[in-house]
């Protein structure tokens, strides 16, 4: 159960600095799915990026990603993935509540994701800090106030893209540094080998509605 911890907290994401650190460590690489880790400034927690290619165009990965209430499909540990306001396509509110191994308190945050495109190069990005307000605290669950990652999808060939991911969290209450860091080089693992699942599953879902008699 414990690894739950680290997986949830994936999707508390927020655009931060933490790609340009210059000593990511390579903690794991298989399936074609690459783990680093970094030491941050101030904070016993790691950052982690993960970098992986899938067979798919950059709108329909960003179609899933945006697609928040399907993240307990995919984001193993999640409770719940609440839509709290749709601004636009490209930009949106949403609450998640994550479950954590008892006896520690369940975690839960707001995000603000927002998508956006560098029109010379074609690549998207997607931002969205932890941000507060929205739904009031919850007795008995921690808020995550302090988030930071970015996703960065990048055009590689027809129907492939390359996806790096970065994050640094914390998660906030009284949690022990080494399971959060233990965890940092399997369970992004986990999460992204059902990122392919779920996107090819979104993509034949497509191809079959697109192929469907009229």
């Amino acid at each position: 159960m414990k690894k739950t911890f680290f997986i949830s907290l994936l999707l508390a994401i927020k655009l931060l600095p933490v790609f340009a650190q210059g000593d990511w460590k390579l903690r794991t690489e298989k399936q074609g799915i690459k783990i680093y880790t970094s030491t941050v400034a101030d904070s016993k927690i790691k950052a982690i990026k993960v970098e992986c290619e899938f067979n798919a165009t950059v709108s329909q990965f960003v179609a899933v990603i945006m697609d928040v209430k399907t993240a307990p499909d995919w984001v193993y540990g999640v409770k719940s993935c609440i839509l709290i306001k749709q601004v636009s396509v490209s930009e949106l509110y949403y609450y998640s509540e994550i479950n954590m191994p008892w006896p520690v308190a369940n975690r839960d945050f707001v995000s603000h994701l927002t998508v956006s495109e560098n029109p010379q190069t074609k690549i998207v990005t997607i931002d969205g800090p932890a941000v507060p307000g929205f739904v009031p605290v919850k007795k008995g669950i921690v808020r995550i106030s302090e988030s930071e990652s970015k996703w960065v999808i990048t055009p590689l060939a027809a129907d492939q893209i390359k996806v790096e991911y970065a994050i640094h969290v914390d998660p906030g209450g009284s949690l022990p540094t080494w399971l959060v860091n233990t965890f940092a080089s399997q369970v992004p693992f986990k999460i992204f080998s059902s990122l392919k699942v779920q996107l090819k599953k979104k993509i034949d879902e497509r191809i079959a509605i697109a192929s469907a008699p009229n």
